[in-house]
């Protein structure tokens, strides 16, 4: 909507790796992960919010290697998502 004149970055409703980087792929800049790092914390304090942050990290490599891309540099920034009402 913003045509690339303003960064967007995607605040709420990450809750999978998968959806990092179809918001990456829809043009996001950034992704916050707020809640679910904060549901790591209360359950197992530090140790939960590592478990989180593995746990994204490993199923944003498996849906990039699906992809067939290597680095998050190589998501495109939109066209990469058909699902219309994502867009």
């Amino acid at each position: 909507a913003v045509g690339g004149r303003a960064p967007v970055f995607m605040d709420g409703g990450i809750r999978r790796g998968n959806d990092v980087i179809r918001a990456l792929a829809l043009g996001a800049r950034a992704v916050f992960l707020g809640r679910p790092l904060l549901y790591g914390l209360a359950s197992a304090g530090a140790t939960g919010v590592e478990a989180v942050l593995s746990q994204f990290e490993a199923e944003m490599q498996r849906s990039m290697a699906l992809l067939g891309l290597e680095n998050l540099d190589d998501v495109p920034g939109s066209g990469l998502v058909n699902d219309p009402d994502l867009s």
